[in-house]
């Protein structure tokens, strides 16, 4: 620990992403990446882009990105944020909109990033607990808070909320920003972007990290009331006037524009996601519903640590959280190709706790 750093340096438990190992001959099952790719659309894109414009600055507002996300979704330019991945986009949220007197309110078992978010911003908040289906009780969100956060569906448990429950959400909470986030919401729950223009204080944050197979591109958005999207670029461009690059900006509009990529492999994982997990059934193992491209699974007869363990030392690697005691005997599993399932069930059949 350095003697030049800031007092709140010194206190801030960062957050853990998912391995990326160096390790080549691996199932790589442990961070939520799409296994089919990008829309060819889009590398063609940032292959047109990667000439000598790339010696001027980017567009600062990514006005045509702003403009396609816009139309996919039926709202105005005004409505659009955009920054370097989600996680960029949350960060500017809970800075922009969440630092209030009262605490922020978030699932007790949901992305951890937003408690570190917290910390560095120094914004107080308070976990709830899911219920015994590890479901969101919309009840326990009804007093006073300075914000609500959570993303649907929720990760790592892949249950999602339907825009209904959170229409009722929303009523509940007239004076306070909700923060829903949508990163897996095109694997298997409707969107709430169709309440923005309903509920002022409603902001949905969004990826093309997953559904779009563009992790490696760092693009997220917003969309919500254009006083909330003023509030995020305030920040942003006290912040990086230019997050998002001309490759980026490029690829990602193309992205967005090749609808028909995006479901042909978006159905992929889905079918895959329902095979894998009645097999899984099959085998003894609890299966939580999963509206994503993960489930969240564990089995009576094995610790979840000591699966994740097993699984490694056959060149698959799953997520195992040891964080809060309730979920660690589970282990999330991304939706691989058709092939890397099959291996991952076949790995799990030979494994003498689960043979019994």
């Amino acid at each position: 620990m350095s003697r030049f750093w800031s007092e709140a340096t010194r206190h801030l438990v960062p957050y853990v992403p998912g391995e990326q190992p160096r390790q080549t001959g691996l199932i790589k099952l442990n961070t939520n990446e799409n296994p089919y790719g990008p829309s060819p659309r889009a590398l063609a894109a940032i292959q047109a882009a990667n000439g000598d414009n790339l010696r001027l600055y980017p567009d600062p507002a990514s006005d045509a990105l702003r403009d396609a996300i816009a139309s996919l979704h039926g709202v105005t330019r005004e409505h659009v944020f955009v920054g370097n991945g989600s996680d960029e986009v949350l960060a500017h949220a809970f800075n922009a909109l969440l630092r209030h007197d009262l605490p922020v309110l978030f699932p007790d078992v949901t992305y951890s990033f937003y408690p570190v978010y917290c910390d560095l911003y120094d914004i107080s908040y308070q976990q709830v607990p899911l219920d015994e289906q590890f479901a969101i009780r919309l009840t326990d969100y009804h007093r006073p808070n300075g914000g609500i956060v959570f993303a649907n569906p929720n990760a790592p448990t892949g249950i999602a909320l339907e825009p209904e429950a959170i229409v009722q959400l929303l009523q509940a909470n007239p004076d306070s920003v909700v923060l829903v986030d949508e990163a897996y919401a095109d694997f298997g729950t409707r969107s709430s972007i169709e309440l923005v223009t309903r509920f002022p204080q409603l902001l949905v944050v969004r990826t093309l990290s997953k559904s779009h197979g563009l992790a490696g591109l760092r693009v997220g958005y917003a969309v919500g009331d254009p006083a909330l999207i003023e509030g995020l670029t305030r920040v942003k461009d006290s912040f990086n006037s230019y997050p998002l690059g001309r490759l980026a900006q490029a690829g990602a509009q193309a992205a967005l524009e090749d609808h028909d990529w995006f479901l042909e492999t978006r159905n992929r994982i889905i079918h895959s996601r329902e095979e894998l997990s009645l097999r899984l059934r099959e085998m003894g193992f609890e299966v939580l519903p999963s509206s994503t491209n993960f489930i969240f699974v564990r089995h009576p007869a094995i610790a979840g640590e000591r699966l994740a363990a097993l699984l490694r030392e056959n060149n698959i690697l799953v997520r195992h959280f040891r964080r809060p005691e309730r979920i660690s005997d589970f282990n999330r599993i991304t939706i691989g190709t058709e092939i890397q399932c099959d291996t991952l069930v076949e790995v799990l059949s030979r494994l003498p706790e689960i043979r019994q």
